[in-house]
C-alpha cells in the first residue's frame, strides 16, 4: 500500500506542477495532496505541523493567484476584460502551441490586449493595461510554479530519507 500511496502522491506532485500553468487546476493545493499522501504511508511519521504550514501556504498562494492579476491590471489602468483576455490567451497557448514555448508568454499578452481593445480602450491604454495584466499573470504563475517545485523537492527529499522503509525489497 505504501508504494501505491507513494506513486499516487508523485502523480499529484506532477499534476500540481502542471496546475501552475493550467488555469483549471489549482497547482499548489494539488501538490499538497501529494505531500499528504506521502505522509499517509506507514514508513513516514505523520507531521501535522508540517502539513498544516504547507497547506496554509498552498491556500494562500491559491488565493493570491486570483488577486495578483487583478491588482496588476488595475495598477496599469486595465479592466476585467484584460484579465479574461489573459486567461483566454493562456488557454489558446496550451491548445495551439503556434509560438512554441514562447506561446505561454505571447498568447496571454495578446489575449489581454484584445480584451482591453474590445472593452473600448484606445491602443495606448490597452497596451499598458495588457502589460499590467500580463505581469500579474506571470507573477501568479511563477509563484504557483515555485511552490509546486518546492513541494516536489520536499516530497523527493522525504521519500529518499525513508527509502529503506518505503522500498524494503531493495535492501
Amino acid at each position: 500500500m505504501d508504494i501505491a500511496l507513494l506513486i499516487l502522491g508523485f502523480i499529484f506532485m506532477l499534476i500540481g506542477i502542471l496546475g501552475s500553468f493550467l488555469p483549471v487546476l489549482p497547482g499548489p493545493p494539488i501538490s499538497w495532496i501529494g505531500l499528504l499522501l506521502l505522509y499517509s504511508t506507514s514508513a513516514i511519521t505523520m507531521n501535522w505541523t508540517f502539513l498544516g504550514i504547507t497547506l496554509a501556504i498552498a491556500l494562500l498562494v491559491f488565493a493570491l493567484d486570483y488577486m495578483i492579476p487583478a491588482i496588476g491590471t488595475k495598477k496599469f489602468g486595465g479592466t476585467k476584460a484584460g484579465v479574461i483576455g489573459t486567461t483566454i490567451g493562456l488557454v489558446v497557448a496550451l491548445i495551439f502551441p503556434i509560438f512554441g514555448p514562447f506561446g505561454i508568454i505571447i498568447w496571454p499578452f495578446i489575449g489581454a490586449l484584445i480584451g482591453e481593445l474590445l472593452n473600448k480602450a484606445d491602443k495606448k491604454t490597452a497596451t499598458k493595461a495588457a502589460f499590467g495584466s500580463f505581469l500579474g499573470f506571470l507573477t501568479g504563475t511563477f509563484m504557483k510554479f515555485l511552490v509546486a517545485i518546492v513541494y516536489l523537492g520536499l516530497f523527493i527529499s522525504k521519500a529518499w530519507e525513508h527509502s529503506n522503509a518505503l522500498f524494503p525489497f531493495f535492501n
